[in-house]
């Protein structure tokens, strides 16, 4: 019976430990997110458009969209989300130093998709003008 007991005090400590920790990033993050948009900075778009031309259906393409911080602030990528779930944007971890390049990681997949098609990814950053948005495209090959 002490045996049990043990089993599932050691589960309710690891359970609690894991919340607190997930309730300090998230505290983490928002304070984060309220220095960024205090503290802007400006942003110039190296590639903004990629056209993976014709592609047959099911295939994947990812590009490396980059970007220079112009600005006389760290650079600080909030988030990154694309208009279909089958986009999937990476942002850089770190800020991104006054003068340094930086890139957004997008992987596209044409899995169910025909016929030309265009995803638009949207990038939440300290930026003033606000982060350009970022544009994925091209036609897809129906596989039969």
């Amino acid at each position: 019976m002490n045996r049990y007991i043990w089993v599932i005090f050691m589960a309710a400590s690891f359970i609690a430990c894991n919340a607190r920790r997930n309730n300090k990033l998230e505290r983490g993050n928002a304070i984060l997110s309220e220095i960024a948009l205090h503290d802007t900075t400006q942003v110039e778009l190296i590639d903004s458009v990629f056209n993976f031309g014709v592609i047959n259906e099911g295939e994947k393409v990812s590009y490396n969209f980059r970007f220079k911080n112009v600005g006389k602030k760290s650079l600080i990528i909030i988030s990154a989300s694309a208009s279909c779930g089958c986009t999937i944007p990476e942002k850089p971890e770190n800020p991104i130093l006054p003068g340094d390049t930086g890139i957004i990681k997008v992987s596209f997949n044409s899995a169910g998709k025909k016929g030309f098609t265009s995803k638009f990814i949207s990038v939440e950053a300290n930026t003033d003008p606000a982060f350009p948005i970022l544009l994925i495209a091209g036609d897809i090959i129906e596989v039969k």
